[in-house]
């Protein structure tokens, strides 16, 4: 029983296949030599433009894609010739060129019939929420680009800004890092550096170095600005033009301060610095000279009744 259902089945399957066949038969039959020469015909002029559009979008393409890397060329030898930073080079040559590919892009769209008002909006209006998550990070961006292209500073610097101070290591499109003279790092966005002030110690190749003493009122007064005066005058990290000077600075409570004024290169700044200062605490003590400094009495009263 089982095989004559299988067999009865089978019949049924390959009258059906038949069946269908023969109703595609009949509509092929019904089709006109006339009617595929029609469509034919009409598909013609469509691939023919659509060629012509495909090749006009791949002279585009190439034409520009020429015209890009003779700007980027042109931008190189531009920003070799001026001495503009490597970062501020290399930022300003891939934004061009993204810019430039968006636009050929944009071009060869039109170019094939797309419609591009479309997708201009929705990237403005993409754009413009990016814009508003990332302000913070586009103000410390834009920061970066104008103190690489200004050039307050430069790497090797030693600045002073009010998150502190240091040696310039890295000046960064986001942020600018500072090693100070205990080397340590310090982080700060390039936002804060573009809007605030920042002191550039070494932008300059000489320094004053300006120290004042004070020595007391019985002290011998010439003879502690002849000491002052010699001492400048023979460290061999004073710069001889301008000349020293040495002066009165002010009459204090317990001291007279003397003043002295020379001329360092900005690197030996510090060395010259600490090297002048212990030279006049020594010499002043062989010659008798009093540094005085604060003291305080005490006085006892006792009550006896």
């Amino acid at each position: 029983m089982t095989g004559h259902y299988i067999l009865l089945a089978a019949a049924s399957t390959a009258a059906d296949a038949v069946e269908a066949a023969e109703r595609d038969l009949t509509e092929l039959s019904q089709i006109k030599p006339g009617m595929i020469k029609q469509m034919l015909e009409g598909l013609g002029p469509s691939l023919m433009s659509l060629g012509w559009k495909l090749f006009i979008a791949l002279i585009l393409f190439l034409a520009g894609r020429k015209l890009i890397r003779f700007v980027q060329r042109m931008m190189s030898a531009s920003f070799e010739r001026t001495g503009v930073e490597i970062g501020v080079s290399k930022f300003l040559r891939s934004l061009t060129e993204f810019s430039l590919y968006a636009l050929l892009v944009f071009i060869i769209l039109g170019q094939l019939g797309v419609n591009t008002t479309s997708i201009l909006a929705v990237l403005g209006t993409a754009s413009l929420a990016l814009s508003l998550s990332l302000q913070q990070s586009l103000s410390n961006f834009a920061g970066g680009v104008l103190i690489l292209m200004m050039k307050p500073f430069k790497v090797g610097d030693y600045i002073v800004c009010i998150h502190g101070e240091g040696t310039v290591s890295m000046i960064g499109l986001v942020y600018t890092t500072l090693a100070t003279v205990d080397n340590k790092a310090i982080t700060i966005p390039n936002g804060t550096l573009a809007n605030s002030t920042v002191t550039n110690v070494t932008a300059m190749e000489r320094r004053r170095l300006d120290l004042t003493v004070g020595i007391g009122y019985r002290s011998d007064l010439k003879k502690a600005k002849t000491i002052l005066e010699k001492l400048y005058r023979e460290h061999p990290a004073v710069l001889k033009d301008p000349d020293i000077t040495v002066f009165v600075d002010s009459l204090g409570e317990s001291s007279v301060m003397i003043g002295a004024r020379g001329w360092v290169a900005a690197d030996d700044y510090w060395a010259a610095k600490w090297d002048i200062t212990e030279k006049i605490k020594l010499a002043f003590d062989e010659a008798g000279i009093d540094i005085p400094f604060n003291q305080m009495d005490i006085h006892i009263v006792r009550d006896d009744g």
